[in-house]
């Protein structure tokens, strides 16, 4: 086994999701019917998601910790169950702990053995299966390390066909660990496969590198991997043990929003037929973005905060979606000013759901940044755009065009002149070499 695939991780409370310190509750908006929306995961991420939602928002605190508790309970993983029961408040089944302790031990001692066997009788496909049991046990477990470990060590076994079976264990721990840069690894891995073709294992790829991209905060290039996801609802469904179809349309949407500007938002979003699909799914986000293009600024800003709680409840999402809001408020306000010379800033700040006092306060930063040229008539409330004297533009590029066509004609001048007078360095001829 090669020594980069003996992962060394560090040990974290992986399976509550992305580190959000410092965040405030979130109160979730009528319509959210939590049932509804965990149906549309499975597995440990259905688990991830509902901690993350009890953890975030107050009022589904109780209900997602049952429905965590309940849910934990179809697998081995004690250790979460345990440390979940505790923070709380609820009685744990002690008798499902010892149980599923007991059982844990025995099974393990069988699969070590087992793999003991296989390797003893030099037999790779058995050898590789091995530590593929071992690595689900494991998992199932939530010892995230050791799964990735035994996961990793089936490379040296595995045949062109197996090893992207062997890249998607390992990404899919990857995630839930939040360790992106082993993620990013084994998609370039999985990528060289001869499997990788296929549409449905490309989606998993391409939602594995965007994740990996968002938690980077490289927004724009996240937005691309998931606008440029094959729509396989059948393969993404599949794995919605780590997302779902409808949230490759939020997070496609959201971070090209925040990123592209206008003809990219044209031309890879809106006219993009694939992404299309995944739009469909998510009707809201559909609205906000034509909106948004044909500058309807009042009702992108409601949408916008109508899904503002939902995708703040979101595991992987929710992180960002302060600064992401924020990009996109920026280049609504950039988008409203371009055309004009100047605007009313109150009939802007009407536009945008604010006062124009606290529209100054946004406008001088983007002025700030460099990211409008203008200037704030705050007595009169009006924006004018920074005027350019065109005619001054054209004198001093005539200027320059002239000290360039001068400089050049010297030049050309003086090599005919050497060229004239034989000053110039010539070809030793080879029997002048050869003296």
């Amino acid at each position: 086994m090669m020594e980069d695939d003996e992962i060394s991780v560090p040990s974290s409370s992986s399976s509550r999701g992305p580190s959000t310190s410092g965040s405030s509750a979130v109160t979730a908006r009528g319509t959210f019917d939590l049932d509804a929306y965990i149906q549309n995961y499975s597995g440990h991420t259905k688990i991830r998601r509902l901690i993350y939602i009890a953890e975030h928002c107050p009022e589904l605190a109780a209900e997602a910790t049952k429905q965590a508790l309940d849910e934990l309970k179809g697998t081995a993983n004690t250790a979460l169950y345990r440390d979940l029961a505790e923070r709380s408040g609820t009685k744990p089944d002690q008798a499902w702990i010892d149980s599923t302790e007991r059982k844990s031990v025995q099974q393990l001692e069988r699969l070590e053995l087992d793999l003991n066997t296989h390797k003893s009788n030099m037999d790779k496909e058995a050898i590789r299966l091995g530590h593929v049991e071992l690595g689900d046990f494991h998992y199932n477990r939530g010892d995230l390390s050791s799964a990735l470990k035994c996961y990793a060590r089936m490379r040296d076994y595995c045949t062109s066909s197996t090893v992207i079976g062997m890249c998607l264990s390992v990404i899919k721990v990857g995630i839930e660990m939040n360790n992106y840069s082993h993620v990013q690894n084994y998609v370039a891995k999985a990528e060289q496969t001869p499997n990788a073709s296929d549409h449905g294992i490309s989606a998993r790829l391409q939602v594995a590198s965007g994740l990996s991209l968002l938690e980077g905060r490289k927004y724009k290039m996240a937005a691309r991997k998931f606008l440029e996801t094959p729509f396989e609802p059948a393969a993404i469904t599949a794995w919605n043990d780590v997302i779902a179809p409808q949230d490759i349309a939020t997070y496609g949407a959201l971070m090209a929003l925040a990123s592209f500007d206008r003809q990219e938002l044209k031309k890879k979003v809106l006219d993009n037929a694939v992404f299309r699909n995944y739009l469909e799914l998510t009707p809201e986000l559909r609205e906000l973005l034509n909106d948004f293009y044909d500058s309807k600024y009042t009702s992108m800003l409601r949408h916008l905060e109508n899904i503002r709680s939902d995708v703040q409840l979101d595991l992987h999402l929710g992180p960002h979606v302060s600064s992401l809001y924020e990009k996109i408020r920026s280049k609504a306000l950039i988008q409203y000013f371009t055309p004009f010379s100047s605007v009313d800033l109150n009939t802007m700040a009407t536009s945008f759901n604010t006062t124009p006092s606290l529209l100054e306060k946004e406008l001088a930063k983007l002025i700030t940044e460099g990211s409008i040229q203008a200037r704030i008539d705050s007595h009169n409330k009006r924006l004018y755009a920074r005027q350019t004297d065109d005619r001054s533009s054209t004198f001093e590029a005539a200027l320059r065009a002239g000290d360039e066509y001068q400089r050049n004609t010297l030049a050309l001048l003086q090599r005919v002149s050497l060229m004239k007078n034989d000053m110039v360095v010539k070809q030793l001829r080879r029997d002048d070499k050869d003296k």
